[in-house]
Formats: structure tokens, C-alpha cells, sequence
């Protein structure tokens, strides 16, 4: 086999590869928790006498509590070593407690795995980025199947990850020995990941599309970007179990359990399916209880902590059955309907999207990008919907998907393969 080319993929593991040396412990143990405004600035000073870019992680507490808040911020530093900042625990204005560690992190490059989940959380601690690599997002770009952390370090790197902590509650204090542990070795080798994988990106010639890919989604997650994202749903369509409602009436009484649920959990910080399941809330909003006596008997609302909320579900529920404005058995049209109805009710349509998938496709199976980072799905639906011949349907393309935010890399790669795609054959285009 030769030098691997431009888009070739990396094969060089994990078949035959040796077994990962286990990494159980930080190198250096596991650092002091920084907890008051004192320990936070010298944390500060511990980073500032390092030198190059900032590994950096955060854990929330996701599905315990409402808010996407970081729980914890944990940051390496080559020179510096790595530090923990618990966020919440220091009694002060958090923007003011955490500035001198953000202050720090301003003066170069961030590393992250899977930055889109922690960039929002640390950006309303004031920590933002002024240059990103996503490690999580590279593997993408690379053609990697697995871009997990702990599959990516082994495969590039040769260590295996202590794992066991993700989804645990990290609001919880005090923090236990084991979890801080965890903590630490998500950022242990985030500076040396981030090295072997710009190596494989380099050899596939595409470090350019990875800086384009950086540079928007620091720019969209932090608020930095020009870019408007797209309108929000309905999120209260979102509740599990909904399509059992099959009239306007049951709809808003989930929409108006749904709400008192997101007003309660909003208030105490809790998860809003700990305060009540989505099963209870399509229960009610089927059977329509009128008293304190029928809604108990439904199930889980018969729990003692409910009983004593039966009220605030009564009211709900007379709320919908009140309301003059009952939401639509359909979610108001935010774009095109979803593809499964294009055929009965746009074919041509239809017709587009699929010739569009499958040029789209070829393009990534030769270039080995997903698909989906290849260039947004829902932009492409939303081109193919609307789509009439054009004198230059090349440039019409260009110019719609530059309107939707898609980079420069992107737009070079699909432009033509969906320009061959819309434009009908010859014959159809002289009628």
C-alpha cells in the first residue's frame, strides 16, 4: 500500500493494534479542588506560568437539574499542569469569582472534545475562546467512526480512560474523590490528542476545513457570530407519548401541564421530567381529571409529593380547557414538512431531495465526511423544497447555502454536486 492520499481515510488502527496502556490516575494525581475566590486566583496563576494551548472541560449536571450550568471547569496547561475550579461553591457573583481564570484563558488556544456541549455553559461564566480546536469534530473530519474521547485517545494516543462518571450529578457536594479523578483525566491528554489528530487531518489535506469549522462554531456558541440560528419548535410537542392526543383539546392541556412543569423545574433548578414524567403529563391530558379525587388516581400522581401538587395540575388542566386559542393538532410550518410527506404532497420535490442525497453521498464516501458535517441536512431540505430551475443554478446554490451559514470548504465540495443534481435534464429544461 502506498502513502495515504488527500480524503484517505486512517487504517493504520485499530485491527492489529496493541492493547491500550491503562491510565487510571492523573500523571500527577489528582490537583486540589479550587474552591474560594483565593484558590481560584491562584489557580490563575498556576495557568499563567504555563505556556500554549488550554485543555479544557466542564461537567453539568444534565438530567438532574434545569439549568445547563457548569458544575465544574477543568483546565490543563503544558507547564501548569491541570486544574480543577468548582464554579458555584465560592460564594461570590460567579462573572466576578471566575474572571482571573478566564482572564488567563484568553491568551491562547482552547481544546475541547465535543466543544458545542461546553462552550454555552462557559460562556456564561465569562470564559470564552478566542482561538478553538475540537478534537470531537477533527475525528469527524478524519473519517472516524468511534470520536468518543476514550476511543480516540486509545486509537491515536495508546492509553485507555478510567470511564464511569459522565452522567453522574455534578451539582452534588462535596465532590467525590473518584469523580475529581475522572474529571481530571478527560483533560490529561487533550493537548497531545489534539497534536495526533491535526497529524492525520494534515495528511488528508484537510487542516483548512477543520479551522473553517472551528472558527464558526466557537463564533455560533459563544455568541460571537453574525449567523440568526433557526427558529426554536414548539418544545412542548416534544413530550414523549404525544402522538396519543389526537384532538386540540388534549394538545393544550399538554401544552399547559407542560408549562407549569417548565415553570416549577425553572424555579428549583430541577430537571424538568424529575418534577413530573412526560408519561403523567399525557396521562392527564387523555383522562381529563376535574378533582383532587380523579387526578390521584391516575398513575403517579398518586405519589405523595404530587398529591401535594395536585392543584397546580387542576389549574393547568383547566387552563386548556378554558383557552379560546387551543394549539393546532399540526405545529406550525417552520420550513418544509418532514421528507416522508414529500411525495404525496410535493413529488417533484421528493424527486430533488433524493437525487440530492445520493450526490451528496458519493461526495462523502470520496472525501470519508459525513454526510451531516459535509453540509446541514436541513438546509439541504429547505434548497430542495423551494428549488426552480435557474439560468445558473451553480451560483443560485452558492448564494443559498453562503445565506445559511455554510462554510467556504463545504460550499466548494457540494456546490457542483448539487447544481448536477437540480438541474433537470435537458429535454425538461427547454419546455
Amino acid at each position: 500500500m502506498g502513502e495515504p492520499g488527500p480524503f484517505e481515510p486512517d487504517v493504520t488502527a485499530p485491527d492489529g493494534a496493541p492493547e491500550p496502556t491503562p491510565l487510571p490516575h492523573p500523571t500527577d494525581g489528582i490537583p486540589d479542588l479550587a474552591v474560594s475566590i483565593r484558590e481560584i486566583e491562584a489557580a490563575a496563576r498556576q495557568l499563567e506560568r504555563g505556556r500554549g494551548p488550554f485543555a479544557v472541560d466542564a461537567e453539568r449536571a444534565s438530567g438532574f437539574r434545569y439549568s445547563n450550568r457548569a458544575y465544574l471547569i477543568q483546565i490543563r496547561r503544558a507547564g501548569a499542569g491541570t486544574v480543577l475550579v468548582d464554579p458555584v461553591s465560592h460564594g461570590g457573583d460567579p462573572l466576578t469569582a471566575l474572571r482571573p481564570v478566564a482572564e488567563v484563558l484568553g491568551s491562547d488556544e482552547w481544546i475541547l472534545h465535543s466543544a458545542d456541549q461546553d462552550l454555552p455553559c462557559l460562556a456564561e461564566v465569562g470564559m470564552r475562546p478566542p482561538a478553538l480546536y475540537d478534537t470531537e469534530l477533527a475525528g469527524r473530519l478524519a473519517g472516524f467512526e468511534r470520536v468518543n474521547l476514550a476511543t480516540m485517545v486509545e486509537r491515536l494516543l495508546g492509553f485507555g480512560l478510567a470511564k464511569g462518571h459522565g452522567a453522574a450529578d455534578w451539582s452534588k457536594r462535596p465532590l467525590p474523590a473518584e469523580w475529581l479523578n475522572y474529571a481530571a483525566l478527560d483533560v490529561e491528554l487533550l493537548i497531545e490528542l489534539r497534536a495526533a489528530i491535526a497529524d492525520v487531518l494534515a495528511g488528508q489535506g484537510k487542516t483548512g476545513w477543520a479551522a473553517e469549522e472551528f472558527e464558526y462554531l466557537r463564533a455560533f456558541k459563544t455568541g460571537d457570530g453574525d449567523g440568526v440560528p433557526a427558529a426554536r419548535r414548539e418544545r412542548w410537542r416534544r413530550t414523549s407519548g404525544i402522538h396519543r392526543v389526537r384532538d386540540r383539546r388534549g394538545l393544550a392541556a399538554v401544552r399547559e401541564l407542560w408549562l407549569a412543569r417548565d415553570r416549577i423545574a425553572q424555579r428549583r433548578d430541577i430537571a424538568p421530567r424529575r418534577v413530573l414524567p412526560d408519561s403523567a403529563i399525557i396521562d392527564a391530558a387523555l383522562a381529563d381529571p376535574k378533582t383532587v379525587e380523579e387526578i390521584v388516581e391516575l398513575p403517579v400522581f398518586g405519589g405523595r409529593n404530587q398529591r401535594r401538587s395536585a392543584q397546580v395540575w387542576l389549574a393547568a388542566l383547566r387552563a386548556a380547557r378554558q383557552s379560546e386559542d387551543p394549539p393546532e393538532n399540526a405545529e406550525p410550518p417552520n420550513g418544509p414538512p418532514p421528507p416522508a410527506r414529500w411525495s404525496r404532497r410535493k413529488p417533484e420535490a421528493a424527486a430533488r431531495l433524493e437525487a440530492a442525497r445520493a450526490a451528496l453521498g458519493e461526495v462523502s464516501q470520496r472525501v470519508h465526511v459525513p454526510t451531516e458535517n459535509l453540509i446541514s441536512p436541513d438546509l439541504v431540505r429547505r434548497l430542495c423544497w423551494d428549488w426552480e430551475p435557474r439560468p445558473d443554478p451553480l451560483a443560485a446554490i452558492d448564494e443559498f447555502l453562503r445565506a445559511g451559514q455554510a462554510r467556504s470548504w463545504q460550499r466548494e465540495l457540494v456546490d457542483p454536486a448539487l447544481a448536477r443534481a437540480l438541474q433537470p435534464p435537458d429535454d425538461e429544461a427547454d419546455d
